[in-house]
């Protein structure tokens, strides 16, 4: 049988070749009868010979390709004038047809499973494949009730105590349509609750700190001068849903933490009573503050206050016509005064 899995969230994608490997047979007796083939590379010769040759000890055989698919979507061509569109050729690395002979030719033993990640319906290989085809795609989960029923549904399967609506609603927030990091966060939650129902609070306990992380990481960026990553992982936050006032106040807030631990750091204020005084209950937060008050100077910091400010009132009167990119605009500056200060 054939199938594919197509589609930008490769979690679930991920998933479905498991159950399909599962159903195959017992794991032991499918190891010498799994092929792995790299799409990108294999030929018709190859893909053939792979589904062709019969399981050993075993019903079935199982042929994996990643990245077949890709391999047959229209590449961009840049027009080199200013001003003219973008445009598009299928310059296409060869002829689909000999592979999508060898895909129909499949003997009943032989499950084969082409994994694709941005895959179009109008791809030659889908179309020289035809209707024979088993195609699953699994688009990312964008819309929050998405998100929160796939929660949901997650928390059940480990757990009858479940979630409330609210926590639920508050992960979906928090960690956005990530499902690699989603069901990391859930399997988490499931074990500190010990079979309790998940409630908000716990969800802020164990689960908040994972855009603080990506804040830290966004710090760590700025003070290294890595001017592009900060950016991507602002954008990153910006998919989990944050908008750019929310990130604008943990940076502040972040800024604050780092000036306030060097400065008690100075004073030989001991590391619980730095925690207390500034409230912090996590290791992570402390340890990360902690480090980074190394790296900062005094003076970086006002530099970085004043940035932050710059960056609220871009904000609050459009100077650059969007908050997303006045947030760009501080990450490039704060990343350049790093730069000349080192």
């Amino acid at each position: 049988m054939l199938h594919i899995l197509i589609g930008e969230d490769d979690f679930s994608a991920r998933q479905a070749l498991e159950a399909i490997k599962k159903a195959a047979g017992d794991p032991a007796d499918m190891m010498p009868n799994t092929t792995v083939l790299e799409g990108a590379k294999v030929t018709p010769e190859q893909l053939h010979a792979a589904c062709e040759t019969m399981p050993f000890l075993a019903d079935k055989r199982l042929v994996i390709v990643e990245g077949l698919l890709e391999r047959f979507e229209p590449k961009r061509k840049s027009g080199k004038s200013a001003g003219k569109k973008t445009s598009r050729t299928a310059a296409l690395v060869d002829d689909p047809q000999p592979l999508a002979d060898a895909i129909k030719s499949l003997p009943e033993f032989t499950e084969l499973i082409i994994i694709g990640g941005g895959v179009k319906s109008t791809n030659p290989l889908l179309h020289a494949i035809g209707a024979g085809a088993k195609v699953n795609s699994f688009p990312l989960l964008k819309k929050r009730e998405q998100l929160v029923q796939w929660i949901e549904k997650r928390v059940a399967a480990q757990s009858k105590a479940g979630i409330s609506k609210k926590a639920a609603d508050l992960m979906a927030r928090l960690v956005g349509s990530d499902l690699w990091t989603m069901a990391n966060e859930v399997d988490k939650l499931v074990l500190y609750t010990g079979g309790k129902a998940i409630e908000e609070s716990d969800v802020k306990t164990i689960v908040s700190n994972v855009q603080e992380a990506g804040v830290f990481d966004m710090v760590d960026a700025i003070i290294e001068s890595r001017v592009v990553v900060a950016q991507q992982l602002l954008q990153r936050l910006f998919q989990q849903g944050m908008s750019p006032a929310q990130v604008l106040v943990m940076l502040s807030r972040q800024a604050r933490i780092i000036y306030l631990v060097k400065a008690m750091r100075s004073g030989n204020r001991p590391r619980t009573e730095i925690m207390s005084h500034l409230g912090l209950t996590s290791d992570f937060v402390i340890n990360k503050a902690w480090a980074q008050a190394d790296k900062y100077s005094p003076s970086r910091i006002r530099d970085v206050y004043h940035k932050l400010l710059e960056a609220d009132i871009a904000i609050k009167t459009g100077k650059y016509g969007s908050p997303e990119l006045a947030l760009d605009v501080l990450l490039a500056e704060m990343g350049l005064i790093q730069k000349v200060s080192t």
